[in-house]
């Protein structure tokens, strides 16, 4: 049966059921009599008529009935044994459309929710009136004009096989939210009025859309399911294997998705969503409510739906903090309830779970998969570069999603430039997300602008030269089996202010292609308990997909010695710089850190730093080669004596300092750089600094 055909079926038994109301309605309003009634059209016909003449829902004027006595009652009185008679044929009739595959929206909703024949008929009761204009006056003159409601002292007159406890808190009607009960002040429960549900009339007559209460919470996800890599399609055959063996008649266990890489178990809950054909919907943690009973409005509603509709949910509760009272107590009601089928995104399983919930961790593809993954969408692009793959996937730890995006945008590149193209796209794509935690960089200085030792220039090189080769190193020669742990590259920068710390940092940035970020300290370190903690967290694994360096200027600061406990105080500082120890151990990016004070940082720090790069001051013959970059090539100048200036004992970032001063003032004499504004210039910074100023060295 199409969906047309199933449309005309159930519109055909609502007109019968309807009909069939009308009578009983009819009957409850003129008991069988002894005499015969007046020769007239009974309201409620009449009604009826115009109904039909109308058509049902709005369709226009095409009859939708086709039964005896459906349409129109005869203009003459009926006895108590015709109305039984027709009242029996209607039921006949009702009951025949009712079995119908699949059924009509009404029998199907009465099935899915466990609704007796009793409070089946309750509903279409409440239902009708927003169906038929004619029902309410029709009920106003059994109950009272005053009262064109239905109540449920009429429903237990109405129907057979009454049943008290169908108005019952925990009883279908009320408990889905199937009626609504408008008690006012004293009036009793049985003469309350009653009325359907929006959603529930709109489900009746085939009209199947999300509650809109919903729909403003929840987040339609895409129905075309990202590709997944092999590992992770294993994982979308390991869950359905473990929600099929509980059988059809256990309720579905909540899945827990456990990792950082939050795309991945977004994607994974479409992958087995799909397969169930089920459209998923995506909920923030913080968008539950934290009321009582607005949580459980919430979740009915949310249990209905699962039975009208197809649906699954994914709950992203990746900032979940049980140490906060609001979030334990919606996170332990979350658990409490049977949902249907429900994703849960967390970075960890929290300690307070219920033995039924399942727990699968999920994670990006494989360095291996990565590979593959590139190989097969670069020779797709017709792409022909051997060595390519392996550097995206040692650089960038992408899902096969990002990867078919890179790719995507450096299609209908030329092939000699498609290799740049890619290589932006995908530093574009993984940039993290540290605009309120870092500062980025924008890396100008390249390996002639430095002027350093050759050992410290040696390390720098071979700081790229690992980071290029991880997956040389890591993958095909085996370490990964062997490691665990240590897999990014962390270097520190040691020596006084000025020395080319952070301008070693842009050279390596320049050098990979990637962002450079500095980390802001005054973000990241919080006086309240665990904030320091979390935006670490959030701070590495916003830089964990591989497209940015992070640089720890005044590393001291964050990277410390850890005290003696002697108050409460000294104990959350140190849990701090553990939590660190453990974060850089588990990065597997590039992290620099920087200082003018390596003996205050903690022992531990420095074993597990790959490198330590020392920034000595600059001697006579290293300030001559900075005073001789120090001025740019658009910059007039005329009788500079560089050596005369390399005497002077100043670092390159006062050296940079000095020659921007003397810039300035020439500019506002409108002459060129002489050597007597680099003079003046000099004795400027000599004194900022409170070193001696010898004016010998002046004339």
């Amino acid at each position: 049966m199409n969906v047309q055909e199933w449309s005309e079926a159930n519109n055909r038994y609502l007109s019968l059921s309807l009909h069939w109301l009308r009578l009983r309605l009819q009957r409850l309003a003129q008991p069988a009599a002894s005499s015969p009634a007046p020769a007239t059209v009974p309201p409620m016909a009449a009604g009826a008529a115009s109904a039909a003449a109308r058509g049902w829902f709005g369709r226009g004027a095409a009859p939708v009935l086709a039964v005896t006595d459906a349409t129109v009652a005869p203009a003459v009185a009926v006895d108590a044994t015709a109305q039984d008679d027709r009242l029996a044929a209607l039921a006949a009739e009702r009951e025949a459309a009712a079995v119908q595959q699949p059924p009509p929206a009404l029998e199907w909703l009465a099935q899915r929710l466990g609704l007796s024949a009793f409070e089946r008929d309750v509903l279409l009761l409440c239902a009708a009136v927003e169906l038929d204009p004619s029902l309410p006056a029709q009920i106003g003159a059994i109950q009272g004009a005053q009262r064109p409601s239905p109540s449920f002292a009429l429903a237990l007159q109405l129907f057979d096989t009454p049943s008290w406890d169908a108005l019952s808190p925990h009883a279908p009607l009320r408990y889905s939210q199937l009626l609504e009960v408008n008690q006012l002040g004293a009036t009793p429960l049985t003469a309350a009025a009653l009325r359907a549900d929006e959603r529930i009339v709109n489900y009746l007559k085939g009209l199947n859309a999300l509650d809109e209460r919903l729909s403003t919470l929840l987040t339609p996800l895409p129905t075309a399911v990202p590709p997944l890599a092999p590992s992770q399609l294993a994982k979308a055959d390991e869950i359905l294997r473990r929600l099929q063996a509980g059988g059809t008649e256990q309720p579905l266990p909540p899945v827990q998705l456990l990792g950082a890489d939050r795309g991945s178990k977004v994607a994974l809950a479409q992958e087995v969503a799909a397969r169930l054909q089920r459209q998923l919907y995506r909920l923030g943690l913080d968008a539950l409510p934290r009321h009582r009973a607005e949580f459980d409005s919430l979740a009915r509603l949310w249990q209905r739906e699962t039975a009208l509709l197809p649906v699954a949910l994914y709950i992203d509760a990746e900032e979940l903090d049980l140490a906060n009272a609001e979030q334990a107590a919606v996170w332990r009601s979350l658990l409490a309830r049977e949902l249907g089928l429900v994703f849960i995104g967390l970075r960890e399983a929290p300690r307070e779970d219920r033995a039924a919930v399942l727990a699968v961790d999920v994670a990006r593809p494989s360095a291996a998969e990565q590979v593959q993954g590139w190989q097969e969408l670069l020779a797709a692009a017709g792409t022909d570069a051997a060595s390519l793959p392996r550097e995206l996937a040692s650089q960038f730890d992408f899902s096969l999603a990002e990867m078919k995006h890179a790719c995507a945008e450096a299609e209908f590149e030329p092939a000699d430039t498609r290799r740049a193209r890619l290589w932006a796209a995908c530093r574009r794509i993984a940039l993290p997300r540290l605009d309120a935690l870092a500062q980025r960089l924008q890396p100008k200085a390249g390996w002639d602008d430095l002027v350093l030792p050759e050992e410290s220039l040696r390390l720098l090189r071979e700081i790229v030269g690992q980071v290029r080769q991880r997956h040389t190193v890591y993958q095909d020669w085996g370490y990964t089996r062997r490691m665990t742990r240590g897999f990014g590259i962390n270097a520190l920068f040691a020596g006084d202010s000025g020395t080319g710390k952070t301008m070693a940092a842009e050279v390596l940035a320049n050098e990979l292609q990637l962002a450079l970020y500095r980390i802001d300290l005054s973000a990241v370190v919080s006086k309240y308990i665990g904030e320091t903690e979390k935006n670490l967290r959030r701070l590495f694994d916003a830089a964990e997909s591989g497209g940015a360096i992070l640089l720890f200027d005044e590393a001291d600061a964050l990277f410390g010695k850890r005290s003696e406990v002697k108050d409460s105080h000294d104990r959350y500082a140190n849990i701090e710089i553990n939590y660190l120890l453990q974060r850089m151990e588990a990065f597997s990016g590039l992290a620099l850190l920087a200082t003018n004070m390596k003996s205050a940082l903690d022992t531990a720090f420095l074993r597990r730093l790959r490198f330590v790069v020392n920034f000595a001051y600059p001697g006579a013959a290293e300030r001559l080669r900075i005073w001789q970059r120090a001025l740019p090539p658009e910059v007039p100048r005329e009788n500079v004596d560089f050596s005369h200036l390399a005497r002077f004992n100043l670092s390159g970032g006062n050296i940079h300092s000095i020659a921007l001063n003397a810039a300035f003032a020439a500019a506002r004499r409108g002459s060129a750089v002489n050597q007597a504004l680099l003079l003046a210039a000099v004795r400027t910074e000599l004194r900022k600094l409170d070193k001696p100023v010898n004016e010998g060295d002046f004339r």
